[in-house]
């Protein structure tokens, strides 16, 4: 097949059964619509091209010569690509990046990368420094002419998946029974529904999100629910949580049963998809449905399993270890997450006692370590504290103890997850670490002042 351009290649993805061996139900077929075979690897790619051509004719009369968005990944990847074919250059701002992988693909492909100190990957409408009131402000301030897609709130987003997505599943599979799309901007799930309810006005549309403190890349958790932009949760008759662990086993069915090497995400829809079918599937054997009265269920393989190489090897080590019983902190994390361990010897202080400490100069001669990100440690801090980031401390635990047993030390984070395990870890090996319970979060919640720097624009 020939093309002008790698460009003509976004679009028409093929959709593949995903085996009853696999999904365990009997009277629905389940089938994968692979988005991770568009060019650049995502289904960003359609909203990308679509939200750049809609203004492709005024970018050239307006002498725009920069492209800046809010994105951590897949729709920075596409618009770095599309801009630099047609000679436009790449800035995206984005809370810290997650996935190293991500930022190096980035850099390879040319995209200038400014990162702020959040952590959520869902925009903050109220909060000034979140990347999209950043962005405007940057725009309002600079001389330099910007296009700014805006994919959260560009229409175009969703248009495109009506267009195109919907329409390419009808024309595959006929009436849909039941789709499942993860939820970041929402923008693919929202066009795609649109569509397929116009051919089956009873289809069942339910939304795939991360459970409670879950990273899972590019879609929202059950914090990060703010109706924001072109989210409509009204559009959804259920929303399914999918846990880190339950993605990545989803992932590998995918990847070694099917033979579609996807990501984490993609993992995270099939695994959403089967904890509702089933329920489905229980009902629907009181109908003793034959062969052909099957019902459908659809789900979006959005990217590929590549750039994440390093999220898979931290939550799942025993895959690339020969040893998974290696007295590592990855490993001690792991079999928290799995519940394989429990807290028995972790010291938590109130984000009151904290305080306390702070406000009395630290007398009682606590090490205080910040395991956050250096951009957000630069942002807010507590006073007196030192920022180790947490891959840095991982590789110090792994390589010896860094304090003594004498030593006081108190562990700080985002939300105290993190810092609570690592004290736990660190307890049952005669050491005296405290985690603030809650993290900084929380901290700030309570009414608890941090030290806290202005982030001018140049």
């Amino acid at each position: 097949m020939k093309y002008k351009s790698v460009i003509e290649m976004i679009g028409n993805t093929p959709v593949i059964e995903i085996s009853n061996n696999v999904t365990g139900l009997k009277n629905i077929k389940v089938y994968a619509k692979c988005e991770l075979y568009n060019p650049f690897g995502s289904l960003k790619d359609r909203a990308a091209l679509a939200m750049f051509k809609a203004k492709e004719e005024e970018l050239k009369t307006e002498g725009v010569n920069k492209i800046i968005e809010a994105s951590s990944g897949n729709t920075a990847k596409a618009l770095t690509v599309i801009g630099s074919i047609n000679g436009y250059k790449f800035e995206t701002v984005t809370n810290r990046i997650k996935i190293p992988e991500t930022k190096d693909i980035l850099k390879t492909l040319g995209a200038e990368i400014e990162e702020l100190p959040g952590e959520s990957e869902c925009p903050d409408p109220i909060n000034q420094d979140d990347p999209i009131n950043y962005i405007k402000r940057k725009i309002a301030s600079s001389d330099e002419k910007y296009f700014y897609p805006n994919q959260y709130e560009n229409l175009n987003n969703p248009k495109i998946h009506f267009e195109t997505t919907g329409p390419e599943i009808y024309n595959d599979l006929g009436n849909v029974d039941y789709f499942f799309g993860s939820l970041g901007t929402t923008g693919s799930s929202r066009g795609t529904i649109e569509y397929l309810i116009s051919k089956n006005s009873k289809m069942k549309k339910i939304g795939i999100i991360g459970a409670k403190g879950q990273l899972l890349p590019g879609i929202r958790n059950i914090d990060e629910m703010l109706e924001v932009g072109i989210f409509n949760k009204n559009l959804y008759d259920d929303i399914v949580e999918v846990s880190e662990q339950n993605a990545i086993d989803s992932m590998l069915d995918l990847n070694r049963k099917i033979g579609i090497l996807a990501g984490p995400t993609s993992g995270a829809s099939l695994s959403g998809a089967l904890e509702y079918l089933k329920k489905e599937d229980e009902k629907l054997n009181e109908l003793n449905l034959i062969e052909g009265q099957e019902k459908i269920a659809v789900f979006i393989a959005c990217d590929r399993i590549e750039p994440y190489m390093s999220y898979i090897k931290k939550r799942r080590p025993e895959i690339y270890q020969s040893n998974p019983n290696l007295d590592t902190i990855d490993n001690f994390e792991n079999k928290i997450r799995l519940n394989q361990e429990s807290f028995e010897h972790v010291k938590e202080l109130e984000t009151k006692e904290v305080n306390e400490i702070i406000e009395n100069e630290n007398k009682e001669g606590y090490i205080i370590i910040d395991l956050r990100g250096n951009m957000a440690y630069s942002t807010f801090y507590l006073k007196g504290s030192i920022n180790i980031t947490d891959y840095i401390f991982k590789n110090m635990l792994d390589n010896g103890l860094p304090f003594s047993k004498e030593n006081k030390v108190l562990l700080v984070c985002a939300n105290g997850e993190k810092s609570k395990i690592y004290a736990e870890y660190l307890n049952r090996k005669g050491m005296n670490v405290y985690s603030l319970k809650g993290g900084l979060v929380q901290y700030k919640l309570d009414g608890y002042s941090l030290f806290r720097k202005i982030k001018k624009l140049r």
